[in-house]
């Protein structure tokens, strides 16, 4: 016997699953979401809703809002079940569930008239974003914002109805200015270096293009604290679906699967106020930078060491890529010979704990986070997550076999087919030109790393090109496995 998500159940909840301890009808909105997706849903909105049961900021509630018509997908089946999420904690030896709260509403995708109004209400003080990497229209090699995107001109045109994400909110802004009212924080949630630098840089870009006083007005008094967010959710499929029915008698449209594991470290930086979550766990410090560089690169880049060699070995979850002895060991080589190296000292943190707890998490069991997520968008993942590293080994002057090696194994994952001749369904936003690079790679290894707005100068460096060109020559001749056996013994 199950019983389907409501408000009205929630007094009813199943035995076994938490639920939220606030009145809803109580909480007022304060914050903003775009992008509500399963890693919103297991982070930001958890640790407000944490901070709700504590008795604290029930005037912080979220309100969704996106601007792709693919949202109106989410927002309907969270609609159905009053804007409540089941969150479901996985790990050897332990699973629990709770339901939380903490959205109260979602407007409705694409509506931007309706998202700008709410943006001008007085009673909206942040405005927060998980759009993924690429939804920044930022240049992959510079890092930079790219204002000549067709979507960012077409924003910038007189009387032009906003679709950007980055146009909504310069919407709002705009209103709130001419009202008189005080600006909302707007805060990146994404796995982006600097991601607050990065946010300021889009809607101030933007601005310049509409009208450089705009732009120093959001310059001089919109705040853009960056941020490092951390937890490993997978997306939801029917298998999660009917865990929570048959492990907890729970229905529930979308609910988010995680690990246990969670950190939020957040720059106290914000215009007109934020809720108390420092009570909550967050780690509120005046510099991101050291957490975010050791995060996105032993983490995020530990995750792409991994993905590829599987990807191209046939193994569908990452905790079974973590049993296969040839990627787990391409992993710690890799972090502790060229990765880790790079990372500067961080704050209270032992960097070798912060890799094997990294090596922990990827090994979860029950997590059932897949490879083909941790291999997808690696146009924009590998110009943050891997070719930094690379360019500051070159500048170093350190060898850089196991990183050409990582990108070898992108560049042959995106040719199309594993090494058992299996297909691999397009996984990139830009897959036809990474696939059609590919395949000429084979032949001129050279050809992938002259995509210049991904590799920049590192596709230029010729100690770089050697390596590549001899890993992926190796990897055609022999495969993944014996590839990384080579490298392993010291070989390649």
């Amino acid at each position: 016997m199950t019983v389907k998500l409501s408000s009205s159940i929630l007094a009813k909840l199943p035995p076994e699953v938490a639920g939220p301890k606030y009145d809803r009808a109580a909480l007022k909105a304060g914050i903003v979401h775009f992008g509500v997706g399963n890693f919103h849903r297991s982070h930001q909105a958890v640790y407000l809703d944490e901070l709700f049961n504590a008795g604290l900021g029930h005037d912080w509630a979220l309100v969704g809002a996106g601007v792709f018509d693919g949202e109106k997908v989410g927002r309907g089946k969270l609609q159905e079940q009053d804007w409540l999420t089941t969150v479901v904690e996985q790990d050897s030896g332990h699973m629990s569930a709770r339901v939380t709260g903490a959205m109260i509403d979602f407007l409705m995708p694409g509506d931007a008239a309706a998202i700008i109004e709410r943006l001008a209400d007085p009673a909206i003080k942040i405005v927060s974003l998980t759009i993924t990497e690429g939804g920044y229209f930022i240049d992959p090699a510079s890092g930079v914002f790219n204002p000549t995107h067709p979507d960012i001109v077409a924003d910038a045109q007189p009387g032009a109805t906003p679709k950007t994400v980055f146009g909504i909110i310069l919407a709002g802004l705009l209103r709130r200015r001419d009202d008189g009212i005080v600006p909302f924080t707007i805060m990146s949630c994404d796995n982006i270096p600097h991601n607050g630098h990065v946010t300021a840089d889009g809607v101030i870009g933007l601005a310049r293009l509409i009208d450089e006083k705009l732009a120093t007005w959001v310059s001089e008094n919109v705040a853009f604290p960056n941020g490092m967010v951390d937890r490993i959710t997978p997306a939801t499929t029917d298998r999660e679906r009917g865990i929570l029915s048959s492990e907890f008698g729970l229905d529930d449209n979308w609910p988010v699967f995680c690990e246990p594991f969670r950190q939020w470290v957040l720059e106290d930086h914000f215009t007109d106020g934020r809720p108390a979550l420092e009570k909550v766990g967050v780690q509120f410090v005046s510099d991101v930078a050291p957490y975010e560089l050791m995060k996105i690169r032993i983490l995020n880049g530990g995750h792409a060491t991994i993905a590829y060699p599987a990807g191209l070995m046939d193994i569908h979850f990452v905790h079974e890529a973590m049993q296969e002895p040839l990627v787990r060991g391409f992993l710690d080589r890799l972090e502790h010979d060229e990765i880790i190296p790079t990372v500067p000292p961080v704050p209270d943190t032992v960097l070798e704990d912060y890799y094997q707890l990294i090596e922990h998490r990827f090994s979860n069991p029950k997590i059932g986070d897949t490879i083909r997520r941790l291999c997808l968008d690696g146009s924009n993942r590998q110009p943050k997550f891997i070719i930094p590293t690379i360019a500051e080994r070159l500048k170093a002057g350190k060898g850089v076999a196991g990183l050409a090696l990582e990108s070898a194994l992108w560049c042959r994952y995106c040719f199309g087919t594993t090494d058992s001749g299996a297909v691999i369904e397009p996984n990139d936003p830009s897959w036809d030109r990474l696939q059609t690079t590919a395949r000429a790679a084979k032949a001129a290894p050279a050809a992938w790393l002259a995509m210049e707005d991904i590799y920049g100068e590192v596709g230029r460096s010729t100690l770089f090109v050697e390596a590549f060109a001899k890993a992926l020559k190796a990897l055609w001749a022999d495969g993944a496995r014996t590839t990384l056996t080579r490298y392993l013994a010291g070989n390649l």
